[in-house]
């Protein structure tokens, strides 16, 4: 009985840090990349430091209320609807590094 709780157990642990998963890139793929790799209606470019040097100047959870509430074209929460704050702070540090 033990063994089989064990098992449980370390199934259940695998299976919730799937969900916990994030990828960066592939997420920036589906969602960023459409307006931010072109710098489309006035978007900072991906991996552009200098676009991104004074966005990021305005700190980290002006940025995320920007993604949130939407910004000119940008509409809210982007184009990732299912996106966390934490998420989005993780798109957007990786849009901000240069390639």
């Amino acid at each position: 009985m033990m063994k089989k709780l064990a098992v449980m157990a370390a199934v259940t642990a695998a299976m919730s840090a799937n969900v916990q998963a994030f990828d960066v890139a592939a997420k920036y793929q589906q969602t960023c990349n459409v307006c931010h790799a072109m710098a489309v209606a006035g978007a900072p470019k991906s991996f552009d430091k200098a676009a991104w040097e004074p966005r990021l100047a305005k700190g980290m959870d002006a940025l995320v209320a920007s993604v949130t509430n939407g910004l000119n074209a940008m509409p809210p929460r982007g184009l990732c609807m299912d996106c966390t704050a934490d998420q989005y702070k993780q798109l957007i540090n990786y849009m901000a590094a240069p390639k």
